[in-house]
């Protein structure tokens, strides 16, 4: 696991880990084969550039506060086989993808979290592991509405 010696290294971490995921679902919008899945995952690119923002935005002045909310968990990704990313995936194979993306972002936040060495760090950890779930959420939703209900 990563050791990180300051708030700003956590900062960078998370700052570096959201753009990794724009760069993801704009490559996962670049290969849908039709508008609704393109959709989806441009406007997850958009919050993860919005979170990016705000992580920016955090470092550069300094402060943060958590409201933590309870989230809840399908858990649909947890019976789901991996998928690797192809341009001709279909749409269940490109949600199931991003729910398990989401789910890896947030067990990796909430494991650092568990190791952060001071209560900012572990905050700020924790907020970027709720926002991962509420993605896998929202994925899993997707899912169930588009995939499970169609077959």
């Amino acid at each position: 696991m990563k050791k990180f010696n300051s708030i700003d290294d956590v900062l960078d971490f998370a700052i570096n880990a959201e753009q990794e995921a724009v760069d993801f679902y704009n490559q996962l919008a670049t290969n849908a084969k039709t508008e609704d899945m393109r959709h989806v995952f441009t406007s997850f690119a958009q919050e993860e550039i919005e979170h990016k923002a705000r992580l920016t935005k955090i470092k550069k002045e300094g402060s943060f506060k958590v409201e933590p909310k309870k989230i809840e968990d399908l858990k649909i990704s947890d019976y789901m086989v991996d998928v690797k990313a192809i341009p001709d995936m279909s749409y269940s194979e490109a949600l199931v993808l991003a729910m398990r993306k989401e789910k890896a972002a947030f067990k990796l936040y909430y494991d650092l979290a568990i190791r952060a060495e001071n209560e900012p760090m572990r905050d700020v950890f924790l907020s970027l592991a709720q926002e991962e779930s509420k993605h896998k959420l929202r994925f899993e939703i997707e899912y169930d509405e588009y995939v499970l209900r169609e077959n």
